[in-house]
């Protein structure tokens, strides 16, 4: 099946199975904690307040390919834990999704802000963000503060 064939899923975890949700944080720990070699609380709480969002593409076989989180932060949204599994790298999923998480923030009327691992800064700029800070060193990982304003839908 085509990456193009591929449904983009949003639900709030508590609509989420719990194979796909443990697959969802299963590629997360993945790439963050294990690939990226980053002892850090993976499992922060966000995933559950209720004006959380999990955006994410599966195979037919379930195994999660790629995913991002939007997460409420007073009258902003913050999106977060961007993630693809290694085979589905450079094919277009992590777009797709940050398309359709945009497409979920503006419709609410939000402000969007991320922190970019900085070598990814021209990927977030092509969907509108501009640094809004100084870069920082998370986890010995240099990122940018990133922000886009909200675009009326």
């Amino acid at each position: 099946m085509a990456e193009a064939e591929l449904e983009v899923h949003v639900a709030r975890a508590s609509e989420v199975s719990p194979a796909t949700l443990y697959r969802i944080l299963q590629l997360r720990v993945d790439v963050f904690v294990v690939e990226q070699r980053c002892a850090y609380r993976e499992l922060d709480g966000r995933d559950l307040e209720p004006a959380t969002w999990l955006v994410w593409v599966a195979d037919p076989g379930g195994d999660v390919l790629a995913t991002l989180r939007i997460v409420r932060d007073g009258r902003v949204d913050r999106i977060g834990r961007v993630a693809t599994a290694r085979p589905a790298r450079s094919s277009g999923l992590a777009a797709r999704l940050m398309w359709r998480a945009l497409e979920l923030t503006d419709r609410a009327g939000a402000d969007v802000l991320l922190d970019a691992q900085s070598p990814l800064r021209a990927w977030y700029e092509r969907f509108g963000f501009e640094v809004s800070g100084e870069p920082f060193v998370e986890d010995g990982i240099p990122h940018i503060p990133m922000s886009r304003r909200h675009r009326p839908v």
